[in-house]
């Protein structure tokens, strides 16, 4: 879980862990992130888009190169097609819109990793 908001990490660190999922890292940057995923080499990665720092899109970008295939899911109150297309460039496989329930999160996250 990737986001500034430590409020938001621990719901969805919560949900996950909640939901059957082992372990959960949580990151406040996209720095740390980057950091943390290269030391529990994750199975899936939520990312905010706007942190301070890099942004979410640039985290994801350099965590793409370092694991081709994780899927990478952009979690954000600025979801909009336009999003989706940048964030499809960067190797992002789903942008996930804030006001989604967690649920639908989750099946999603359940969705991209098989």
């Amino acid at each position: 879980m990737v986001d500034d908001n430590a409020p938001i990490r621990k719901l969805l660190a919560s949900a996950f862990l909640s939901d059957g999922f082992k372990t959960c890292g949580e990151a406040e940057t996209g720095t740390e992130a980057i950091q943390l995923a290269q030391q529990i080499k994750p199975d899936l990665i939520t990312m905010d888009l706007s942190m301070p720092g890099i942004s979410g899109l640039v985290a994801s970008s350099a965590l793409r190169k370092i694991f081709p295939k994780i899927p990478i899911i952009l979690f954000t109150l600025y979801a909009s097609k336009l999003l989706e297309i940048e964030a499809a460039k960067v190797g992002v496989s789903v942008v996930v819109s804030k006001t989604a329930p967690v649920c639908a999160l989750i099946d999603i996250a359940r969705e991209l990793i098989g």
